[in-house]
């Protein structure tokens, strides 16, 4: 019997900025557990609407459950985060060009005639 596990993209999951502060939460718990209860208490939406947010977390392996009781706990696992970051520092040095082009221009414009 295989179970059909779904794979989201991490760029899809972090889309949406409901997803985003999600993360963020979860981040500030500094690799702490967090209880459903208190992250729905940080959205002004039901239980439901969270707890399908976290369902896309987690199918980009951005969030990882635990059942305690009737409770469910998440925690954020950042490493796929590093995907996002990799492909943001391609696109940095074309901002370190820009930058260096502008502080060569203003210094140039600073020069005395």
């Amino acid at each position: 019997m295989s179970e059909n596990i779904q794979s989201r993209d991490v760029f899809d999951a972090i889309a949406d900025p409901t997803r985003r502060r999600l993360i963020e939460l979860l981040a500030e718990a500094e690799a702490e557990e967090v209880p459903l209860y208190e992250l729905t208490a940080q959205f002004e939406m039901g239980r439901t609407a969270v707890s399908k947010h976290l369902t896309v977390l987690k199918e980009a392996d951005l969030v990882h459950d635990r059942k305690v009781g009737r409770e469910t706990r998440f925690k954020l696992n950042a490493a796929p985060l590093r995907e996002i970051q990799d492909w943001v520092a391609f696109y940095s040095k074309f901002w370190s060009n820009d930058m260096m082009r502008l502080s060569q221009l203003l210094e140039e414009e600073n020069e005395p005639n």
